[in-house]
């Protein structure tokens, strides 16, 4: 059974991972563009920059993943939300510290905030696939 908006989630998605994709090998080649952008100084362990872009760039494929097989991607696009959500509240923190200056919120907008919503209708267009395939699973796992 096709998921309702196929067309739709298949082209979020895909956006989705080839801009994961490309966020994540420029921060591994430029891992102190948003320190330079946002007036803060450079990191002294820009490693953990370029690893954070490895993580976003791996998220790239499990997005072009669902973009090829929306009725399977509930769990990486839920995965991927939940991110989307807990990374802001973490960058909040650090500006509400004191830590990090607003103009670091720059990566917000278009690796977590603009995705909300397409994510969360995916999400709700893809339960009832998901709900019934685990339903599946625990109906062949209690059969003696």
């Amino acid at each position: 059974m096709p998921i309702k908006r196929r067309r739709q989630h298949r082209a979020v998605f895909l956006a989705a991972g080839v801009y994961n994709l490309v966020w994540g090998c420029y921060a591994a080649i430029d891992p102190q563009w948003v320190f330079r952008f946002a007036g803060m100084s450079p990191q002294n362990h820009p490693q953990i920059f370029m690893t954070l872009g490895m993580v976003l760039g791996l998220y790239g494929v499990l997005y072009l993943d669902v973009a090829l097989r929306p009725e399977h991607g509930f769990l990486a696009a839920a995965v991927g939300l939940m991110g989307k959500v807990l990374g802001p509240l973490g960058w909040l923190w650090l500006w509400t510290t004191d830590q990090w200056p607003f103009a670091s919120g720059i990566i917000l907008v278009t690796n977590d905030l603009i995705w909300w919503i397409p994510f969360a209708l995916y999400l709700r267009d893809a339960w009832p696939l998901w709900s019934r395939a685990m339903r599946a699973i625990r109906e062949v796992r209690d059969t003696p």
